[in-house]
């Protein structure tokens, strides 16, 4: 396990480095992460979609879980809420460390232990998950933005680059209509580059001032992103039936650390920016050791 994981996380960690020594400018880390959000990520997820097994029982079965395993997490939180009263300034964060995922992670590890076919199905996963767990990130900030900013958030995810691939991918696995005059092989060329880049580009993110915000809240947020979420994970993968391939997906996506962009989102919804790039940071680093231990003990 961890000769397979450790590379995927040397990405991460070079990244950070990189950045630091300003290798090769500070420039060239917005301009990497905007190339690969609005062009080589989108480009990966049309050509594992579109030859994806939508009609498959058991992929069926795995968005079904998908979409509970991240409700019932959205729902105890909620439940949370009520007990312990917050601001939607910090609830937003909260909600965002524990129900969104690390793309690039996930799909980098989903690939080192399923291959091509892993691929393919973690690709239909992100149909569903990723609209979900946008709306439901800005539900959670709502009351933090301008009274106009979640109706333009909601405009921003109607155009969001991820979700117009994932709705071209399941089209072109739906209709099987495939992409004409070798554009399939041009879009899967596009695509090879995202995950090494997205890797880097996660490590150069990461703040460790922010490490410096609410120990509890990071400590108790990302215990429940690293090591509740995976259990539930494992509960839902059983309960929808969900072996092989499948449970790996189901499990990868809920112990991989909450997603980079979650930190782009509270400041724009003008949520607690310190806190949400804590969480970021920390748990991207503490997945290290996590990721590992959940896998061995969960699934493998």
């Amino acid at each position: 396990m961890l000769t397979s994981i450790w590379p995927i996380f040397a990405l991460i960690w070079l990244g950070f480095g990189l950045a630091r020594w300003r290798i090769p400018s500070a420039e060239f880390w917005p301009a990497a992460e905007r190339l690969n959000y609005f062009v080589l990520f989108p480009a990966l997820l049309v050509s594992s979609l579109a030859d994806a097994p939508v009609r498959d029982p058991e992929v069926l079965r795995l968005g079904g879980a998908a979409v509970s395993a991240i409700m019932i997490a959205a729902i105890a939180l909620g439940l949370f809420r009520r007990i312990r009263p917050m601001s939607s300034h910090r609830y937003g964060p909260v909600v965002q460390g524990v129900i969104r995922f690390n793309t690039y992670l996930a799909l980098s590890l989903i690939a080192t232990l399923s291959g091509s076919d892993g691929l393919e199905k973690a690709a239909f996963y992100l149909a569903l998950a990723v609209p979900l767990v946008n709306l439901l990130s800005i539900l959670a900030l709502s009351d933090a933005g301008a009274a106009k900013a979640p109706s333009a958030l909601m405009r921003s995810i109607l155009t969001n680059p991820l979700i117009l691939a994932c709705l071209a991918g399941l089209a072109l696995a739906i209709t099987r209509i495939g992409l004409p005059f070798g554009a399939d092989r041009l879009v899967a060329l596009l695509g090879q580059g995202s995950l090494p880049l997205g890797l880097l580009c996660v490590g150069a993110a990461l703040r460790p001032g922010s490490l410096r915000g609410d120990a509890l809240a990071l400590m108790g947020t990302s215990a429940a992103r690293l090591l509740l979420m995976p259990l539930l994970g494992v509960a839902i993968a059983h309960l929808f039936g969900l072996e092989g391939p499948e449970a790996i997906i189901m499990v990868v996506f809920c112990a991989v650390p909450t997603a980079p962009t979650a930190y782009v989102l509270t400041q724009q919804m003008k949520g607690d920016g310190q806190l949400m790039a804590g969480l970021v940071t920390f748990q991207t680093m503490a997945a290290a050791v996590s990721i590992p231990m959940m896998l061995t003990f969960l699934v493998i």
